[in-house]
Order: C-alpha cells, then sequence, then structure tokens
C-alpha cells in the first residue's frame, strides 16, 4: 500500500482553491493510494485520468480531479506518493 506525501507547496497551491474541492482532492487522493497497484494505473491510464508527462527529468504523472491536476511522482523504494502540486486545468502545466 502507497502512502501520500505533500510537498510543502502544496499547502500554498491549496489556498486557492475552495475548500469543497480541497475536501474532494484529498479523499480522492487518500482513495487513490489505498487502491494503487500497478493494475489499477494501467486502468486510470487507458481511461485518461492518468498520464505519464514528457519532457521532464524525473518521471512525473498528471492525475485528473474534475478540474484540478494533481502532479505526482512515485518513490517505488519507500511506496510513497509524492503530490507536488494541484492546480487547476488552465495552471497546471506553468512552471
Amino acid at each position: 500500500m502507497y502512502t501520500l506525501a505533500f510537498k510543502a507547496s502544496v499547502k500554498k497551491d491549496f489556498k486557492h482553491i475552495s475548500k469543497a474541492d480541497i475536501a474532494f482532492i484529498k479523499e480522492s487522493l487518500y482513495t487513490f493510494a489505498e487502491h494503487f497497484c500497478a493494475s489499477y494505473e494501467q486502468e486510470l491510464m487507458r481511461t485518461g485520468k492518468i498520464k505519464k508527462l514528457q519532457g521532464e527529468s524525473t518521471i512525473l504523472y498528471r492525475l485528473k480531479l474534475r478540474r484540478y491536476r494533481v502532479i505526482y511522482k512515485k518513490e517505488n523504494d519507500i511506496l510513497v506518493i509524492l503530490v507536488l502540486s494541484v492546480k487547476s486545468r488552465e495552471g497546471a502545466y506553468r512552471k
């Protein structure tokens, strides 16, 4: 089973999101981490909810949650999903 870890900048991202949406995002992320396995990931990739991002030196993934995009990476050796960013669709891919 994977655990979630949030980068410090995610707190800043949450300041620009409504409390109801934050609750939805957190609940979805904890469910995602609880059910995460290779077959679950492949199913979400097939449906388009997860996409491997291109052009990065580290392997990053995008998870779609309504109009928000969660950028995350997997650290297999310690089984952690590190949430790097939570942004609306419009600003998710800008650095």
